[in-house]
């Protein structure tokens, strides 16, 4: 190979890796989808980017809810249920979150509750919400009502996120089919 050569092929390989170099640095900057978050809690259920619905998450999990750009907590199950987090508003509040605890008794779920949930999720709306409680059956219930009274939404959509985690029935039943009447919607959960 002469000098000619030498100089081509030195010109080409220099090229080719200045190319190489802009195409990888391309495709590392560009994340290929926007990640889900990362909850360890039974039942984790992503409405929408603003919305998630859970069961309880670990201490850990929620220390970590502030990276993952959550800015509120409500939590619907009381405090002293079996498999709360000790200090769990403490937890949160240490990230700048703001929490808001809303002690649902399970077998006695009442029009106030959801006025309450509702009010709260009003304060939030323009922010990363993650509602839960021991293992998701009063939050997506919940969050079904909110959703479907006062955001809108159609119901057979809405009650996608409640089926995955489980039937409401006895109270949960009633509470659903008192509210959506209240509010004149035409919908019978299954």
């Amino acid at each position: 190979m002469n000098n000619i050569d030498q100089l081509r092929m030195d010109t080409f390989l220099g090229r080719t890796m200045i190319v190489v170099a802009a195409l990888t640095s391309a495709l590392i900057a560009v994340p290929a989808r926007a990640e889900e978050p990362k909850i360890e809690a039974p039942n984790v259920v992503v409405i929408s980017p603003r919305i998630v619905t859970s069961g309880q998450p670990t201490a850990n999990a929620l220390s970590h809810l502030g990276e993952q750009g959550f800015k509120a907590v409500i939590y619907l199950a009381p405090p002293t249920v079996h498999d709360a987090v000790a200090g769990e508003g403490d937890i949160v509040r240490r990230q700048g979150l703001e929490f808001v605890n809303i002690p649902i008794e399970f077998g006695q779920p009442t029009d106030a509750d959801f006025e309450q949930f509702a009010e709260a999720m009003k304060r939030f709306q323009d922010r990363k919400v993650l509602v839960h409680c021991q293992v998701n059956m009063r939050a997506s219930t919940m969050t079904f009502l909110y959703r479907v009274i006062k955001a809108h939404e159609p119901p057979d959509q809405a009650y996608q996120s409640v089926a995955r985690v489980w039937s409401p029935e006895g109270p949960w039943k009633r509470l659903l089919i008192a509210e959506l009447r209240k509010a004149g919607i035409a919908f019978e959960p299954y």
